[in-house]
């Protein structure tokens, strides 16, 4: 009797440990000991005195069920999808024999009414602190959607839900900074894909004095990526007499300065740019300026689109 090719392979390819399962996916071992406790997608392999193994099989169940996963399938839902796909005679394994219709994983969630797929899908990921995953959400998200729809309807209600677990628990605090990291590196990734040009008048992007948040920096090049635009991210808790010099030096079209708190929203940082010759258009964003009077000068941008449509205006476009 001949053997396919797939047969063969599962046949002669050795069995993996869990840590080497995980790097082969990019996921913590945590995340796939999870998985076999609560859903049974777990190593079918058993050898006396030796911990358990993942035999090819049981590595695409779970690279199954983490596509679903990302793709914002609840991990039960996927787990048994998983499953009933895999299930064969010979490791004697179905959807509801697992026993993943009864756990339904438990643990604190974050709260998302009415959020997408995407999501809660991200929810789930930044709550495991799988940043590969996290990854892996956002750039198809960014890719499906754009920047701006992935920032409004993925990824913010996630970092307020994230935001409103820490204020109301006092913790979180590791999510919070592990779904930052897996954020900035999507956008980054996002930017260097799209290429844009640095030519001609440049934008400044930058983070008032004494401000650490700077992901919002980070949303605004991706989008002005989208349409051709480079920007100068200067980041975090920029000093005004560091913003004042790069302005002369790049002479830019635009600048944004963005503070999430109302004590790094101080115009002095304002007030310190240079005049340029042809003058500068000077932005602020973020809730941290809501009680900069709008009469002070430089112009309040309520939106990551008002954002871009504000810069694309500063440079003729």
């Amino acid at each position: 009797m001949t053997t396919s090719g797939s047969e063969a392979w599962a046949a002669e390819a050795p069995s993996l440990t869990v840590s080497a399962v995980a790097r082969r996916m990019g996921v913590a071992p945590a995340t796939l000991r999870t998985w076999d406790r609560r859903y049974g997608v777990g190593p079918s392999e058993h050898s006396p005195g030796a911990h358990r193994r993942y035999t090819p099989a049981d590595v695409s169940r779970l690279e199954h069920m983490r596509r679903l996963v990302i793709d914002g399938v609840p991990p039960a839902d996927a787990a048994r999808a998983a499953l009933a796909l895999a299930a064969s005679p010979e490791d004697g394994r179905t959807g509801t024999d697992s026993g993943a219709g009864s756990r339904t994983g438990g643990g604190n969630v974050l709260a998302l009414p009415g959020s997408s797929p995407q999501a809660r899908g991200l929810a789930r990921a930044a709550q495991a602190l799988d940043q590969a995953a996290c990854q892996a959400i956002l750039t198809k998200a960014l890719a499906d959607l754009g920047t701006i729809r992935a920032w409004n309807e993925v990824l913010v209600p996630v970092l307020n839900a994230v935001g409103d677990k820490w204020r109301e628990t006092g913790r979180g605090v590791e999510i919070e900074h592990s779904l930052s990291a897996a954020v900035q590196d999507s956008l980054a990734g996002r930017i260097r894909s799209l290429a844009p040009s640095t030519e001609g008048r440049t934008v400044i992007l930058a983070c008032a004095p004494g401000e650490q948040h700077a992901l919002p920096l980070w949303a605004v090049s991706a989008a002005l990526a989208e349409i051709g635009v480079g920007a100068r991210i200067l980041g975090a808790n920029l000093p005004d007499d560091a913003l004042a010099s790069a302005v002369r030096r790049l002479g830019p079209a635009a600048v944004l300065v963005w503070s999430q708190m109302e004590e790094t929203a101080d115009p002095r940082a304002l007030a310190s740019l240079p005049a340029t010759r042809p003058p500068v258009t000077v932005l602020i964003a973020g809730p941290g300026w809501r009680t900069l009077n709008d009469a002070a000068g430089p112009v309040r941008v309520g939106g990551l689109q008002e954002a871009v449509d504000r810069i694309r205006h500063a440079l003729g476009r």
